[in-house]
């Protein structure tokens, strides 16, 4: 019996040792705390997003971005410097950024299949930088320009283990909006959720170009 007692409490104090790589249990880690991958919150922050508006907003705002300027740039193999196509079409987002001082920007950096996993994420990330500062220099505000990210090789466009220029990129998207001081509603971001709110439904019936109606485009309020 004492036989099998120990054995039992062996295999319990291994199982206990197996829950952390030094073998030692965390007791005061927070709980969840070891499944948690850096997204705990999204879920709720999302629905707040579509209760008030603001998710159907940005969706709308980031199609037409990537409808009415070139979203994406590309680079060179193993580059991050901005050749001059890169620059024009930077300079591009830059000024169709300038109209929504309300709105938040995140660049993404990609390389291609060639080389390792470490590399081409530091690359993408190279790359990502080269786009934030260039937008910078024209203007926009850093702090507007959310998050640097780079997915390194792990989001190709075409899947090729060779040299592909159209995965070695940058990709600007929108990703929210610059909340008031203290949480109060600021006019202009209030107005800003209203026209793309109003804009979302027009686009909805079929044949009907908001641009071409004088209501929608109205400044009176």
């Amino acid at each position: 019996m004492k036989t099998k007692i120990a054995f039992l409490t062996a295999a319990s104090l291994i199982g206990l040792g197996a829950c952390t790589p030094s073998g030692v249990v965390d007791f005061y880690s927070p709980a969840g705390d070891s499944i948690d991958d850096g997204n705990f919150g999204n879920a709720t922050m999302n629905n707040i997003q579509v209760m008030t508006g603001e998710r159907r907003a940005i969706v709308n705002l980031s199609n037409r971005f990537a409808d009415e300027v070139p979203s994406t740039v590309n680079f060179e193999f193993n580059k991050a410097n901005l050749d001059a196509a890169a620059e024009e079409a930077l300079r591009q987002q830059a000024a169709w950024i300038a109209q929504y001082p309300q709105v938040k920007f995140r660049v993404y950096g990609h390389t291609d299949l060639v080389g390792s996993d470490a590399y081409n994420k530091a690359l993408g990330m190279r790359r990502a930088r080269a786009a934030v500062n260039f937008l910078v220099s024209q203007g926009i505000e850093r702090e507007r320009l959310e998050a640097v990210v780079s997915y390194g090789e792990t989001q190709p466009l075409i899947v090729t283990e060779g040299r592909e220029r159209a995965n070695r990129r940058t990709v600007t998207e929108v990703s929210g909006f610059i909340k008031p001081r203290e949480q109060r509603l600021d006019g202009k971001y209030g107005l800003f959720i209203y026209d793309e709110y109003v804009r979302s439904a027009y686009e909805e019936i079929p044949g009907y170009s908001a641009e071409n109606d004088p209501e929608a485009n109205s400044e009176e309020r």
